[in-house]
């Protein structure tokens, strides 16, 4: 039997003549597309089906079928194309998947080259005004904060306007208005707006990206490459292959006359994104992850961050992303905030930035469920900070350790969420490894981050400056238990320049040890070599209460295996002689748990499952006979 689907007429005549009675029977069905589109989109949802438009399938149709033509759109919205789809005969499947290539920016080559023209043009442009996005529409406010340069931090590189509650009011409705369009468009359409962001940031909009990262956000070329560049892709691409194996995990048994599914569809409401500093790659994930999945997001970049952002934002709207599927929401943090966690609809928190902010806001999302606020519980997803950890066996490699160790603690000035900040070395080999740390410590280029040759640049801003000055000139008095190793300079003048320094300690529980800094300072403890299995405890007992990375340096393979046991609450992500950050997508899923987070491990499927609300379909094919059991028979 033919159900009847209704929004748009068509009409589909079939005439069949059997052999038999030579009777010619003539099947007019009107079809109104609403219903179909419902139909079809939900099979896609839940089976990974790509779909099509009528127009394409034509000749699967018997014979003599035909199929009225639409009436051209006036519009461009999404929901101006009512269009019948059917299935495909298979399912499409992505591109082959790998890791995006890096480029290095070797002295004399043409990459080195067009990156520079990048950061020249950047800086030619003077200030730039970033507006407010709701509605896809550019809002440009009387109330502006600037980005300013963290390595000369007089020059603005731009400014911009914060939403008040009006715009974040707006930017939830129209949200929410797109949201049927959106979870029923097929996900092979929603994937290809995503897999073409990952090519143009990957390809057209490369260096722009690079510059903006460097000269934002303190990053020097590489760190900036191995972020905006190589990092945001994979996180586009990998996604989209997740959410492809997401979507084909279907119950694998099915009774007699009986079909089983699961649909996973897109959370019921909006999804709130806040984006950190210190990762592009980040703000791309923490919306585009949750949107990929057929959910609508309002999104608040990090004032540091902005000009990168906005940048990235509308590369996504080049890249086909309907504009309000997304919408971009600069401003006032703890005003967006509170206007957003007070509204029915608010459905998830997608979250990277402080642990102390984290917490708040959980405790926000938590009184919001107990007085009734929202429809539906809401998913919270967050990655905050750590005091991440270098554990030096005394058969370790010791030169192996101390890059390591250099790298883990200096890159992009120790503001990595897992950069290394507690240091903890085997009293048999510390002498050589001190001697080897200082000489490459006191080897890095500090500078702006747009020179090649430097190192480490800047910290963000003002704030993390003094933070971390006061920390280098507490250090300063006798009672503060901390013996200076090398280091401890800062300059202020131009940008925001902390030199990377190390201290000693004979405390393993000082205060170093569990206070996160994120800059370039790190703690060591020198332990006698029978003591290693002490140590261990302390390094898990201690750290602030984080659980996020975490390294074993050692030659001992029993000494591995029993650090790997030891520590396994310790970190989110452990490491075995090699350092605590660079977590790559699709390698490493990344994420620590106690205060560092909720663990659900962002470049990997798990994280895709937070944005999904799974229902389960069965399909029976067979008539039940009737109501009483076999067993009530007398």
């Amino acid at each position: 039997m033919l159900e009847t689907l209704y929004r748009q007429n068509i009409i589909i005549r079939r005439s069949e003549r059997t052999a038999a009675t030579k009777l010619q029977s003539t099947l007019t069905i009107r079809v109104r597309v609403s219903s179909l589109d419902w139909l079809l989109s939900s099979m896609s949802s839940r089976l990974g089906i790509a779909f099509c438009r009528a127009a394409n399938f034509k000749a699967s149709l018997h014979r003599g079928a035909r199929v009225s033509s639409f009436p051209r759109p006036s519009s461009s919205s999404l929901s101006s194309y009512p269009t019948a789809r059917m299935t495909t005969l298979a399912t499409f499947r992505l591109p082959a998947l790998a890791n995006e290539p890096n480029q290095h920016f070797a002295k004399g080559t043409a990459e080195r080259q067009k990156l520079q023209d990048a950061i020249d043009a950047l800086k030619s442009k003077g200030t730039i005004d970033i507006p407010v996005v709701v509605g896809g529409k550019n809002i440009t406010t009387n109330d502006k904060v600037p980005q300013p340069m963290p390595s000369n931090h007089g020059t603005k590189l731009a400014t911009c306007s914060q939403a008040t509650k009006a715009h974040v009011d707006d930017a939830i409705n129209s949200a929410l208005a797109a949201r049927e369009a959106w979870s029923t468009l097929p996900f092979a359409d929603r994937a290809a707006i995503f897999l073409k962001a990952a090519n143009l940031i990957g390809g057209k909009y490369r260096y722009e990206m690079l510059a903006a990262t460097m000269l934002g956000q303190g990053k020097n070329a590489w760190q900036a490459e191995i972020d905006s560049a190589a990092e945001a892709v994979d996180f586009l691409k990998f996604n989209c292959a997740y959410a492809e194996q997401l979507y084909a995990q279907q119950p694998a048994f099915n009774s007699p006359g009986v079909w089983n599914r699961v649909e996973y569809r897109p959370l019921e409401g909006f999804v709130y994104a806040i984006t950190p500093f210190n990762f592009t790659a980040i703000a791309a994930n923490l919306p585009c992850a949750p949107a990929l999945l057929g959910n609508v997001v309002v999104w608040k970049p990090s004032p540091s961050a902005v000009y990168s952002n906005y940048l990235l934002y509308n590369i996504l709207l080049e890249a086909g992303l309907p504009p309000n599927v997304i919408q971009f929401v600069p401003g006032d943090a703890e005003a967006i905030t509170d206007t957003v966690l007070a509204h029915k609809d608010f459905t998830a928190l997608h979250f990277t930035g402080s642990t102390a902010v984290f917490r708040s806001l959980y405790g926000k999302i938590a009184k919001g469920v107990a007085d009734g606020t929202y429809r539906s519980y809401p998913r919270i997803v967050g990655e905050t900070g750590g005091k991440n950890f270098h554990v030096v066996h005394g058969s370790a490699d010791v030169k192996n350790a101390v890059i390591h160790t250099v790298r883990g603690a200096f890159e992009y000035s120790g503001q990595k969420c897992s950069a290394t900040s507690r240091l903890y070395v085997a009293e048999s080999i510390w002498p050589e490894f001190k001697k080897q740390l200082i000489a490459e410590t006191e080897a890095l280029t500090v500078g702006p981050s747009e020179n090649f040759q430097t190192f480490v640049g800047p910290v963000i801003h003002r704030g993390s400056f003094d933070k971390l000055k006061k920390v280098i000139d507490d250090a300063k008095d006798p009672k503060s238990n901390l013996t200076l190793i090398t280091g401890g300079k800062y300059d202020d003048s131009t940008g925001f320049f902390i030199h990377p320094t190390v201290y000693q300690t004979d405390d393993p529980t000082h205060e170093l040890f569990n206070r996160e800094l994120f800059g370039p300072i790190l703690t060591t403890y020198v332990y006698p070599d029978a003591e290693f299995q002490n140590i261990l405890k302390a390094v898990d007992t201690t750290g602030g209460g984080y659980a996020l990375t975490g390294s074993i340096f050692a030659q001992d393979r029993e000494v591995i295996r029993y650090a790997e046991e030891k520590l396994r609450d310790s970190a989110g992500n452990f490491y075995v002689n090699c350092k605590c950050t660079g977590a790559v997508v699709g390698q490493q899923p990344f994420g620590g748990g106690r205060a560092s987070g909720t663990n659900d491990k962002a470049g990997s499927m798990n994280l895709l499952l937070r944005f999904v609300n799974v229902r389960s379909l069965k399909e029976e094919f067979d008539s039940t006979p009737e109501v009483t059991y076999a067993s009530n028979a007398v």
